[in-house]
């Protein structure tokens, strides 16, 4: 059996969008998608991408993903990677394709001189959070996200 981590290219994108409806069930939030596999097609492989993916391949079939955009630390004074998604579908979980993911992401962070690398997870998610705490992961429990969009957002946008 053979793995192999590679960046993903056009062709892909009917694949990272299986990967993001597949991660939508899984988290139970699939209420939530309204993107289209053109939109993902689009911010990954248009004229400025601002979003970037790589894709797991275990013996040539396409298994899992990650999704990650760069982001900044002031206090650090460099940009970092935030990863917004990680999913590798479940016949193929703990085989280490998942930390294979995340240790290209690691390896991205040391080349390029950045700062961190930071991602969420839901509470619930006991698999996932054992191995972030495996790799040294540190929960950053004083911290809580914030969230606008829809009518809260354009309130916000609208007011003088």
């Amino acid at each position: 059996m053979s793995l192999v981590i590679r960046r993903a290219e056009e062709r892909d994108a009917s694949v990272i969008f299986s990967f993001i409806r597949e991660l939508a069930e899984y988290e139970r939030l699939a209420h939530e998608v309204d993107a289209t596999e053109a939109d993902i097609a689009k911010a990954l492989f248009g004229e400025n991408p601002r979003v970037f993916a790589d894709i797991a391949e275990w013996d040539g079939e396409p298994v899992g993903f990650a999704l990650w955009f760069y982001n900044f630390s002031t206090f650090r004074g460099r940009h970092g990677i935030y990863l917004e998604d990680l999913f590798v579908r479940p016949a193929f979980r703990s085989k280490g394709i998942g930390k294979a993911l995340l240790r290209r992401l690691a390896s991205r962070c040391l080349d390029e001189g950045l700062a961190r690398l930071e991602w969420w997870v839901l509470d619930w998610n006991e698999p996932a959070l054992g191995v972030y705490r495996s790799i040294g992961a540190i929960p950053m429990d004083e911290w809580t996200v914030q969230r606008m969009s829809g009518d809260a957002l354009k309130q916000l946008a609208e007011e003088p």
